[in-house]
């Protein structure tokens, strides 16, 4: 036997041990993953459970958990109705009938990224018998599938009550923060703003200014509420009293002072809500981005991204367009004398392009920092006789007042409500400062 036999064998030897370890390894390494999967799944099919059960309690749809199976598909952006109904094996015949018969009722191109379609399947193995998609709070569409070739279509209003309720407050530091002292949302700030939206300007509130409100609850269904209409608003500053009383009847409908003038004027203050100016119009302003001294003939609302933008009247969308310093933008002609320009959008609203019609407080884009821009906001630009204004100085004409046949109605319901506003009690916010040295 030669010197290097003993050698190779523990060479051999080692390699034998290396590759059963090796397998070893490989087989524990199998059944930790296998274990993680199984255990994966099952935590992910219980939360999709419970989330599909979640779903259909909160959206108080009319169907019974017990008696159906049923799977929620989260639209995806672009995604097309096509797709998700093929995915969800409803057939071809069913979805042309689908989207001819939701035509008039909502289109399903409205439908947005991010919500969700539930489908419900009498067996777990069936094709779906039901399909809804959720409106909001009030209102649902339900979708039967009657057979291989039908479908029926329904918009479906879940049931409520309406209550009226009161509000009130003096403003210490911001309006927001003296709502919601109120046990207020944002919504009742939008309400608000929308009511009194020509005689308060509520970018420059002071402390002291005083609000009272006549508003809606909801209850739906006996599962939470929402805010319906403000009913009438105070609201009082340096300048002095300001009302709001909302009318309605066959033909008007709105917010009017107590001389039975719209609230609203020809033309809103700002282009978003929840927003602040963050660069006014200035004709010395010193550019952040290009470091000198360029005139700013506009006026900068900072909101967060995607909040929506609002053409601030009536008018025929004359450009919609992309440059490099105002980034995406959409351009209004109003009448002969006025036009506005919306500046570094993310994006516009569905259907907007040169000759739409649009109507004041419609969306028209949404908020972003496309351009040249340090931040979200929308600058928004204002032309008088071709001639680009600060329209925070403008004194625009007053809305035409009710009809003579109309104000006597209009005087009964105001003289009410402004007796029930006055008897609202102010409650003052007790600010942490206060209570500190309290």
């Amino acid at each position: 036997m030669s010197l290097e036999s003993p050698l190779l064998l523990r060479k051999e030897k080692k390699g034998i041990e290396f590759i059963i370890i090796f397998i070893f390894s490989l087989s524990v390494l199998f059944l930790v993953s296998s274990f993680l999967t199984f255990t994966s799944e099952k935590e992910t099919n219980t939360k999709e459970e419970s989330t599909i059960d979640a779903f259909v309690k909160e959206r108080l749809f009319d169907i019974d958990l017990d008696k159906f199976y049923t799977f929620n598909h989260s639209i995806r952006k672009n995604q097309f109705m096509g797709e998700i109904l093929s995915l969800n094996e409803v057939s071809f015949a069913l979805t042309l009938d689908l989207v001819k018969k939701t035509k008039d009722i909502f289109d399903v191109r409205h439908f947005r990224a991010g919500k969700d379609l539930l489908f419900v399947r009498e067996g777990e193995c069936d094709a779906p018998k039901y399909m809804y998609y959720d409106l909001g709070s009030r209102s649902y569409l339900k979708y039967t599938f009657c057979d291989d070739q039908e479908v029926m279509v329904e918009k479906k209003e879940r049931p409520f009550t309406i209550c009226e309720s009161e509000a009130s407050g003096v403003i210490q530091s911001s309006l927001s923060e003296a709502l919601e002292s109120s046990g207020l949302g944002y919504e009742i700030i939008s309400k608000m703003e929308d009511a009194l939206a020509s005689s308060v300007d509520f970018y420059h509130v002071q402390k002291g200014d005083q609000f009272k409100l006549i508003y809606q609850e909801i209850e739906i269904a006996g599962k939470g509420s929402t805010y319906g209409e403000v009913l009438a608003a105070y609201y009082k500053n340096v300048q002095g009293e300001h009302y709001a009383i909302y009318f309605e009847n066959d033909r008007y409908e709105g917010f009017y002072d107590l001389e039975g003038r719209p609230t609203k004027g020809a033309f809103l203050r700002s282009p978003v809500k929840f927003s602040r100016i963050s660069s006014k119009f200035n004709r010395n302003r010193f550019h952040p981005i290009k470091k000198r001294r360029i005139p700013h003939l506009g006026t900068d609302y900072a909101a967060s991204m995607g909040t929506p933008i609002m053409s601030v009247a009536d008018g025929v969308v004359t450009k919609v367009s992309y440059t490099r310093n105002n980034g995406k933008y959409v351009k209004i002609r109003h009448d002969k004398t006025y036009e506005t320009q919306y500046l570094h959008m993310s994006g516009f609203a569905p259907g907007i392009k040169s000759g739409t019609k649009v109507k004041q407080g419609q969306t028209i884009g949404y908020v972003g920092m496309t351009g040249l821009a340090t931040g979200p906001h929308v600058c928004f630009r204002f032309w008088k006789n071709g001639v680009q204004i600060n329209h925070l100085r403008e004194n625009f004409p007053p809305a035409d007042p009710l009809p003579s046949t109309d104000l006597p109605a209009f005087n009964k319901q105001s003289e009410f409500l402004i007796e029930r506003l006055k008897s609202v009690a102010l409650q003052t916010l007790t600010t942490e400062a206060e209570i500190e040295t309290e």
